[in-house]
């Protein structure tokens, strides 16, 4: 099935070009089913490659989902034109009397300053709190992960010495959870970071470590039954997404090395060799299918009813 996405979104036609299926408004609204409805909600400051990413992860599914994308009312992004927010997205006062089957929170190029500094702190917040009430399931990214296990669980963060920049191998806890349904023995997720969390930290009842790399720390995280997944690293990243912070941050004149496990040889003049995007889509597939569509109401009003599925441990 496809995925329902704004007519004319950027995205459509880069995502043809890779023969992924993609469906604008008009035809998905003449179809007689309930489309599953995901918000993203888009911290990221070169929003038309994160909405590319996202969208190609959730079209590949049969599922067909429909697609809105969230700005901060508090925060006007200065690498995006306002056409472009005023034509493919809402703000929250647009969407706060909503419900939505799944949510996704992104990363943020925000991870070095306190929680509190951040100026749309308490608006992020705010977001947090009603999508528990108002989503079935939602996917927090890197530093929304970060972020959303800080406000609810008090999980701080740690500074890392140097910046986590590469491909990392990883493994599962407990490959018999239905967010692992297809997975290897051990699978691989780009990071890229300056800051982690510590599982010693993690001590509160509701929450279960799903997924560790000995090089890259904790990866998944749930609460609340499948109800919240926090990802620290980025399974959504396209090929090349690497090399160009890789590249940003040369021209800037920061002491970068280059990312691990990704270019083949370790030499930047080389092309990547992609490892992790067909986890990445079993990861997203996993998700949509266990935790959204076979646990969301029929009608979505019910979703703040919805009581605690069991533990994930």
């Amino acid at each position: 099935m496809p995925v329902k996405i704004p007519d004319n979104l950027p995205a459509i036609e880069l995502l043809k070009k890779e023969n992924i299926f993609v469906m604008n408004d008009f035809r998905a609204d003449t179809q007689d089913i309930r489309p599953m409805r995901v918000l993203i909600l888009n911290l990221m400051p070169l929003k038309i490659s994160t909405e590319t990413d996202f969208v190609r992860l959730l079209s590949n599914n049969p599922l067909q989902v429909e697609v809105e994308f969230l700005r901060l009312d508090t925060h006007t992004p200065k690498n995006t034109p306002q056409e472009h927010l005023k034509l493919f997205y809402k703000g929250f006062s647009d969407v706060e009397n909503n419900f939505y089957d799944g949510m996704i929170i992104t990363g943020a190029p925000v991870e070095m300053m306190k929680f509190e500094d951040v100026s749309y702190w308490p608006e992020i917040q705010h977001i947090f709190d009603w999508a528990r009430t108002h989503v079935t399931s939602t996917l927090y990214i890197c530093w929304a992960s970060q972020a959303a296990l800080y406000h609810f669980y008090n999980v701080k963060k740690e500074v890392l010495d140097k910046k986590l920049f590469g491909v990392f191998k990883h493994t599962a806890r407990d490959k018999h959870l239905p967010l692992f349904r297809g997975f290897d023995d051990e699978f691989f997720i780009p990071h890229s970071r300056h800051t982690t969390m510590l599982a010693s930290d993690i001590n509160h009842d509701e929450l279960a470590i799903l997924s560790e790399s000995e090089d890259a720390g904790l990866a998944m995280l749930s609460s609340r039954g499948g109800r919240e997944f926090y990802l620290t690293g980025h399974s959504e990243y396209a090929p090349f997404t690497l090399h160009e912070e890789y590249c940003r941050d040369l021209e800037r004149g920061n002491d970068i090395a280059v990312p691990e496990n990704y270019y083949r040889a370790d030499n930047p003049s080389n092309p990547p060799i992609v490892t992790w995007t067909s986890h990445a889509n079993l990861l997203f597939n996993n998700w949509l299918n266990y935790y959204v569509y076979q646990e969301t109401p029929f009608d979505l009003k019910n979703v703040a009813h919805l009581g605690e599925i069991k533990n994930t441990n």
